[in-house]
């Protein structure tokens, strides 16, 4: 692998691609740590330690992973990416729903282009409202619980809204950086940021493992965890790489005078045919109860009896907590890959050309052996999924410092799959030029 590298480094054109990455990464991590203006800097660390050590750490930790830190800092790129992959999940899912989506997604490159570019217009509006929510949320003193320090200077309405406006231009920044990566860099740009900021979080979260524990008992705890956590990452790698290769044959037709097909092919499904998506809807689902038991707690002389019972019995940790997450995760497995993979379709484009299944009859039959197939192979997937994003919090619960753990399900999902994809295309590029690759 090292050779490989520094074959890498030695091609000019795929060196310059690896520096530019590292250079708008630099940018991008650059600008998760610069405070928007009127933001109280000291009174918001101050919050935030007091925050992530307390009862909603878990909620904090999450908040803290899909940001980088950067939300909980009030940063330039607070919302980070998450308003383009909102954004991209809503265009997925309305592709299924609306005519017009889907037709524009049959057109090749140029529907894709004008869905991309819709993708780019409620990533903004998603960005309007989550900043406006977040500045509220930090100008009334509700961002961080059980904190009473001012995190702005001035709440007036021009700071206010130009709080609102520099979080908004950092995401359409966050935007283009990631459209630079595609295009100039290595690998999907959006998909690298991401892992850019989930990774970013390890150093500190690992080194809070081994303070948590005096002397040699925090030095083994730290050797547990990173155990458990390289063990699920050779769990996922595996998994991530199975697929079921379905066999294709194309017959033979005439074209003009020109005899084309008789080629075999195959559709390759993967067991995890979904991704990573069931757990983020899963995830943010089970954290709106806990967003609203934190800012409704309600008082002793007139409790809220709806986030009592879910601080008491919904909280991350929890065994119910753990068995919503787990149903869900299996449930919206099988839905994400219900409306992402339709068998109908794929059948008529195989009638189409003249492709067949050997063993398959077409049309009906072999809509319903892809449908069959998928759903066999869904079902090991959704388990996989929803073990792996349990198995680390079960094992860290044992270990006592829950909140602390860094290889949660989520993590782990999109830094391995990221880095595989990464990976891969790096290979391709070298594999053009006669080299080996990162993977043999």
């Amino acid at each position: 692998m090292l050779s490989a590298f520094a074959n890498a480094l030695r091609t000019p054109d795929l060196r310059r691609k690896i520096l530019f990455t590292l250079m708008i990464l630099a940018v991008f991590r650059l600008g998760s740590t610069i405070p928007t203006p009127n933001v109280n800097i000291v009174n918001v660390d101050q919050c935030r330690a007091q925050a992530t050590a307390g009862d909603a750490a878990g909620l904090y930790s999450m908040i803290q992973l899909f940001s980088g830190g950067a939300l909980l800092q009030l940063a330039i790129f607070a919302l980070g990416i998450m308003p383009y992959i909102t954004a991209s999940i809503i265009l997925q899912l309305l592709t299924v729903v609306i005519p017009r989506l889907e037709a524009l997604k049959k057109e090749g490159a140029s529907g894709t282009q004008k869905i991309t570019q819709y993708t780019r217009y409620l990533t903004l509006v998603l960005a309007v409202l989550n900043s406006t929510a977040f500045v509220t949320l930090a100008v009334n003193g509700q961002l961080f619980q059980g904190c009473s320090l001012d995190l702005v200077y001035d709440k007036s309405i021009f700071p206010i809204i130009t709080m609102i406006l520099t979080m908004t231009a950092g995401t359409g920044v966050i935007m283009w950086l990631g459209e630079l990566i595609t295009d100039r860099g290595v690998g999907n740009g959006m998909s690298v940021m991401i892992f850019t900021q989930i990774a970013a979080q390890f150093p500190a979260s690992l080194w809070a493992i081994k303070m948590s524990r005096e002397g040699a008992q925090g030095w083994f705890v730290f050797a547990i965890v990173l155990a458990i956590g390289l063990a699920v990452m050779l769990g996922v790698i595996f998994m991530e790489q199975a697929q079921r290769r379905i066999p294709v044959q194309y017959a033979k037709r005439m074209v003009g005078r020109r005899l084309l097909g008789g080629s075999t092919t195959y559709i390759p499904l993967k067991v995890n045919q979904a991704g990573v998506i069931p757990v983020i809807f899963a995830s943010s689902m089970l954290y709106l109860p806990v967003l609203y038991a934190q800012f409704q707690p309600g008082t002793a002389e007139n409790p809220n009896p709806v986030s009592n019972w879910i601080a008491t019995n919904l909280t991350t940790g929890s065994w119910a907590y753990e068995l919503l997450f787990f149903a869900m995760i299996i449930f919206f497995a099988y839905f994400y890959v219900s409306i992402t993979f339709d068998p109908v379709e794929v059948s008529d484009n195989m009638k189409k050309y003249g492709g067949f299944i050997p063993g398959v009859r077409a049309g009906g039959p072999t809509e319903r052996y892809l449908a069959h197939v998928l759903s066999r192979l869904t079902a090991p997937g959704a388990l996989y999924l929803a073990i792996i994003s349990l198995i680390p919090a079960v094992a860290f619960i044992m270990l006592g410092t829950h909140n602390k753990f860094p290889f949660g399900g989520t993590s782990i999902l999109i830094i391995v799959g990221v880095g595989l994809d990464t990976v891969k295309q790096i290979q391709s590029q070298l594999q053009q030029r006669n080299y080996e690759g990162f993977l043999r």
